[in-house]
């Protein structure tokens, strides 16, 4: 069993920054992928990025040069830089575990789920 523990998320002005932070335990970082997705009100749940178990990592279009996924092992902790945001980036934010360490854009590779963490963005 993992458990995924998000953080970090906030109000923000359009141009400014904001880093989640996902911690997980249960299972060795260095074993997992891991991703965020969102989910915006009124839409259905998205990719973000993701972080394969080697490190590779993959963006979507709309965050691309924006958004920057990160590992630290040792503290079994995953973070989402995301710089320049914009109003449409407002969603609800959710790291998500791939036990296997497969690593997708697509949602139903994922096993486990954070609760999610709200991020805001203002004009």
């Amino acid at each position: 069993q993992v458990q995924l523990v998000e953080s970090g998320g906030g109000g923000v002005q359009a141009g400014g920054s904001l880093t989640l932070s996902c911690a997980a335990s249960g299972r060795s970082l260095s074993l997992l992928a891991m991703a965020w997705f969102r989910r915006a009100p009124g839409k259905e749940r998205e990719f973000v990025a993701a972080i394969g178990r080697r490190s590779s990592e993959y963006y979507a279009d709309v965050v691309k040069g924006r958004f920057t996924i990160s590992r630290v092992s040792t503290k079994s902790t995953v973070y989402l830089q995301m710089n320049d945001l914009k109003t449409d980036d407002t969603a609800v934010y959710y790291c998500a575990a791939d036990f296997w360490g497969r690593g997708s854009v697509d949602q139903s590779a994922y096993d486990y789920w954070g609760q999610g963490t709200q991020v805001t963005v203002s004009i």
